[in-house]
């Protein structure tokens, strides 16, 4: 009985992670890696493939081993038996809007929800370079001295693949976009070596593509938009394209992004081009036709936004109730300078939204738009009485104080906006005579001045 109890408490010992037992034998890796290196430049180990696919396979363990127990979904406790117990430990991290758990180990930090482990950051690598890119060079070369062996390469690749998407993934969840996107775009490079014959996956493409826009979105970063052109590009030559439509849309924003391009105009007629291409094929793809209006109606200059109309018309027919495209109608009229239908859109999108600060202020800037495209008319007009001069003037005061209350209102939605306050401003002492309008005046003109000297 008693050596049966101290069997038992060997088999929990056993199981029992030590604290920070993640173990990384990193001069053992080293050394792998400098072995394999002296096997390829050997005259006759050099010559077969062998020796750099030891060389490749080196590499690999060097790239997975801070991570190679996680995987997504996986029980934390069952990673903890693998890796021991964490060096530190803090609840409440946010990512990407989602709170976990952090983990902290030598190697990687781990973050747990719902005692799962979702994603991970690796904080350090075993040897400096990219060894995935390493690896592939190797794999690559032993297809150059021994092509027979493409079976074996290509078993190496395909764990090289699954390696990459798995990183990607990982560091999607973790937010951190331009990772995530060089490691989908690197498994792209693995398919193209000459021993895959799987058929490539063109959706890593896509997928570098998107999170290289959203990178750039996010950071700013000019070259990750470059990037994303690149990859999108390719992904289309490659025949591929998502079940929506949406990779157009992303290539607008990839060529968009792109503000500080000596080749900005062609950047953007190209990103035209695609565009009408993307809608022919995925003619309800609102994300297009979104994107169609920027285009025309931006500071690009590559189009006649009257082409929009019927377009925006036709998908508002399918979905009524899409705000934002009710908002890029009133942007496509407002640059035709048919400010009717500007309100009319944009007092649509405040009906779909009642709280919109901003497409509320709209309206009333549009009203000002058309008082004072009214008021520039009658100053080209000849007129032959001034009792004629008088009424069309005041049809312009109308107008111009139909713009008021939406001022207000935006004001009282957004009360920190600047603009808003110098519009209501400018627009008061203009009507500053007109009933009621006076002291008004003295209190946006105040509040203007306060907002002005706290800049």
């Amino acid at each position: 009985m008693k050596r049966l109890i101290f069997a038992v408490l060997a088999v929990i010992v056993m199981a029992t992670p030590t604290v920070n037992a993640q173990k990384v034998n990193k001069q053992m890796l080293l050394d792998k890696i400098a072995n394999a290196e002296a096997g390829t430049k050997h005259p006759k180990k050099g010559l077969k493939a062998a020796a750099w696919i030891n060389l490749g396979n080196a590499y690999y363990d060097a790239a997975i081993i801070p991570t190679k127990d996680l995987f997504t979904g996986v029980d934390y406790p069952v990673v903890e038996v693998a890796m021991g117990l964490p060096e530190s430990k803090t609840d409440g991290v946010v990512l990407n809007g989602v709170t976990y758990t952090e983990m902290v180990y030598p190697w990687v930090k781990i973050y747990v929800a719902n005692n799962k482990v979702i994603t991970w950051v690796q904080t350090q690598q075993v040897a400096e370079g990219d060894m995935v890119l390493k690896a592939l060079e190797a794999y690559k070369k032993a297809y150059e001295v021994e092509p027979k062996q493409a079976p074996k390469i290509e078993t190496c690749l395909k764990r090289l693949i699954n390696f990459l998407a798995q990183s990607g993934n990982a560091d999607q969840d973790a937010t951190r976009w331009g990772s995530a996107a060089d490691n989908y775009n690197k498994a792209y490079m693995v398919q193209e070596h000459p021993a895959f014959t799987d058929g490539k996956n063109a959706s890593y493409l896509y997928f570098a593509g998107y999170l290289w826009v959203l990178d750039g979105n996010t950071t700013g970063n000019q070259a990750s938009y470059k990037l994303a052109v690149e990859a999108l590009n390719k992904a289309l030559a490659a025949g591929y394209t998502d079940e929506k439509g949406d990779i157009y849309h992303f290539l607008y924003h990839a060529y968009n992004g792109q503000t500080d391009s000596a080749v900005r105009e062609a950047n953007m007629q190209r990103a035209k081009q695609l565009l009408m291409e993307g809608l022919s094929k995925f003619p309800s793809n609102d994300n297009i036709i979104a994107a169609l209006i920027d285009i025309y109606t931006g500071d690009a200059n590559v189009g006649d936004p009257t082409d929009l109309v019927k377009m925006i018309d036709s998908a508002l027919e399918r979905d009524p109730k899409n705000r934002d495209m009710w908002f890029g109608r009133g942007k496509v009229f407002y640059s035709l300078k048919n400010y009717d239908e500007s309100i009319v859109s944009f007092k649509k999108v405040i009906e779909l939204e009642p709280t919109n600060a901003q497409a509320t202020f709209f309206i009333g800037y549009f009203y000002i738009a058309k008082g004072d495209a009214m008021s520039e008319e009658i100053n080209q007009r000849d007129y032959k009485s001034s009792a004629e001069w008088k009424a069309d003037s005041q049809k312009v005061t109308e107008v111009y104080l139909q713009a008021l209350p939406y001022l207000e209102k935006a004001y009282e939605l957004n009360p920190k906006d600047f603009s808003t306050v110098e519009t209501l401003k400018i627009l008061t002492f203009r009507l500053r005579d007109e009933e009621g309008i006076g002291p008004k005046s003295e209190k946006y003109t105040k509040i203007y001045n306060e907002m002005k000297a706290a800049q």
